[in-house]
């Protein structure tokens, strides 16, 4: 799987795009007090660049190394740095009450590490600190529409399990919808999403 991202990464241009996803930039722009942010699965770094843009502390990680170098890149492009480590998720240590947001767009992870990995985040973040998801629905795949995400059922996510991984969390809100893509080459046309925020 890694090196299949790294040679998807090694593309010339950015596969997913340099502009931050629409649902994730909607909700971090309705939030006034900038503060340390984690970006896992960060990939090519388009939404912790703009977070940092707008002066976030940026902490992100992928496994993928090409995705570091593209991800510093493009924040060098726009004169602004953040942290980059390359890791496995199930390797990577976040320290308890150090985040103010945690961002997963497309982060799909299998049932094992998902659970774990969730209950880090919720664990990672600072009291009223907020928790920002975009993922593929399952019926990304019953549509088969052609706009990226995993073949395999078990990595889409629903709100139901979404809500009981950060059932921990004092408030959350959340939707199942259908929306138009437009971030790159693969992740583009009709799409089935699950959209959750969470605040601690």
């Amino acid at each position: 799987m890694k090196e299949f991202w790294n040679k998807r990464f090694e593309e010339k241009e950015f596969v997913y795009g340099i502009k931050p996803n629409v649902f994730f930039k909607s909700e971090l722009d309705k939030i006034k007090n900038k503060g340390n942010a984690l970006f896992p699965l960060e990939g090519e770094g388009r939404n912790a660049c703009y977070a940092a843009q707008l002066g976030w502390k940026v902490d992100a990680f992928d496994f993928s190394e090409t995705g570091k170098q593209k991800a510093l890149k493009l924040c060098d492009a726009n004169g602004i740095s953040i942290n980059y480590e390359v890791s496995k998720v199930e390797e990577y240590v976040i320290e308890k009450d150090t985040y103010d947001l945690v961002v997963l767009v497309f982060a799909h992870l299998d049932l094992e590490n998902r659970t774990l990995f969730h209950k880090k985040a919720i664990n990672s973040l600072k009291p009223g600190g907020k928790i920002i998801i975009e993922a593929f629905h399952p019926k990304q795949l019953e549509n088969n529409y052609p706009s990226g995400g995993p073949k395999n059922k078990d990595l889409l996510y629903t709100l139901t399990q979404l809500k009981d991984d950060f059932k921990a969390l004092s408030k959350s809100d959340g939707s199942e919808l259908e929306i138009d893509l437009a971030e790159g080459d693969y992740h583009y046309g009709k799409a089935y999403v699950t959209r959750f925020v969470g605040t601690k």
